[in-house]
């Protein structure tokens, strides 16, 4: 019993001890006994600038021919030829289709006979007519006179008809070609040598497409109209945007290398969509745009006094409008709220809540909590949205 009293009461010096000795330790070298501060974070940033921007707007767009004929028989008969190539360019005048035209040929023949056989009635319609002249007062009856007139008339008439029924026959023989109706290239052709088309047929023998110019037709919201005459009225945007260059970027990404003009704009918006529709003219000469490619354009509006925010700097709160965080003259980040905003390319364009030689963070900003100290290291955005510090000057060799 003795010895396990013993072994508690060594076991009680030692804990306090211990503790004794934990009290007694000196504090470490951190700030007020806690871990040290850390530095603050280095942020990129882009000093900002005030200057005339041009304004753009990138829209959806399709291209469509310039010109479109759907090619349809206006007589009845069997194709004998194909004369063109399918798929390719033809000019206009160009024989695309031959019908069989010897029924048309007898009609054109049969109709010249008529004419020859009413003219021969003329010339003695006419010495009849001449005779009663000068019998009227010498023993020819009025009445006599009267039916050599209108004997003369009806001969005239019927050579008149006779010509009408010529032409409508020489017609129906010049539409057995069928030409092109302007310069184009052909789709795939629907009838073969052989076939039996009829008169304005529903189904059509081909289509003719003509690519150069071609128009791209661009949808745009109707509230953004209402923000470009807003704009247009107040003057703060310059330029005329019925004259705006418009610019495409294809499919694959590549921009198409000329620029278009504005053609023609609806006068009224969609009521399904809210949506209005925008038509500009290409040239496209090596037919590089077919019909129903799809396309973004880029179309410059006009110009605006501002400061360019890019993309990659800012945000959308949940009301829509345009944030993007600062580094104010003391070196702390605050965020800015932009309720209005324009786009100027890769760029919005802002004219309140900026002013000269404020500095924009342009990368990082996401974990950057407002408030925090930070230290501003200068860059650039280039044209493609990448942030590029500033070259520091080199070091002077002692």
């Amino acid at each position: 019993m003795t010895g396990r009293k013993l072994i508690l009461s060594l076991f009680l010096s030692a804990a306090l001890a211990a503790c004794s000795d934990s009290g007694q330790k000196p504090a470490g070298s951190g700030a007020a006994g806690g871990a040290p501060q850390r530095p603050p974070q280095p942020v990129s940033v882009v000093t900002m600038k005030k200057s005339e921007q041009p304004i753009t707007a990138v829209l959806p767009g399709r291209a469509a021919p310039f010109q479109i004929a759907d090619i349809r028989p206006r007589v009845t008969g069997e194709i004998k030829q194909i004369a063109f190539k399918q798929g390719n360019e033809v000019k206009a005048g160009d024989l695309l289709y031959k019908i069989e035209d010897s029924t048309y040929a007898a009609e054109v023949a049969q109709a010249k006979a008529t004419v020859s056989k009413a003219e021969a009635s003329i010339p003695s319609a006419q010495a009849n007519l001449s005779r009663y002249e000068r019998l009227v007062n010498s023993g020819a009856t009025q009445i006599e006179y009267e039916s050599a007139r209108v004997t003369l008339l009806q001969a005239q008439a019927d050579v008149a008809q006779a010509n009408a029924a010529l032409n409508a026959a020489q017609i129906n023989l010049d539409l057995t070609e069928i030409r092109a109706p302007f310069d184009g290239v052909t789709s795939i052709s629907n009838v073969s040598i052989g076939n039996i088309v009829t008169a304005n047929q529903t189904t059509a023998l081909t289509t003719l497409r003509r690519l150069d110019p071609i128009y791209i037709d661009l949808i745009d919201s109707s509230t953004n109209l209402l923000e470009l005459r807003s704009a247009m009225a107040s003057g703060r945007l310059s330029g005329d945007p019925r004259k705006a260059d418009i610019r495409l970027t294809l499919e694959d990404g590549t921009d198409y290398p000329l620029t278009g003009k504005l053609d023609m704009a609806d006068m009224a918006v969609s009521e399904t969509t809210g949506t209005y529709q925008i038509r500009a003219l290409f040239d496209n000469p090596r037919d590089m745009i077919l019909p129903g490619t799809y396309v973004r354009a880029t179309v410059t509006l006009g110009n605006e006094t501002g400061y360019l925010i890019p993309q990659r700097a800012a945000t959308r709160n949940a009301r829509g409008e345009l944030s993007a965080k600062f580094v104010t003259a003391d070196g702390k980040v605050e965020t800015r709220i932009f309720p209005t905003s324009g786009v100027s390319g890769n760029n919005w364009l802002v004219t309140q809540g900026v002013t000269d030689s404020d500095r924009l963070v342009v990368d990082g900003f996401q974990w950057i909590a407002d408030g925090a100290t930070v230290q501003p290291v200068e860059a650039t955005v280039d044209d493609k949205g990448f942030v590029v510090e500033a070259t520091k000057p080199a070091a002077a060799k002692p």
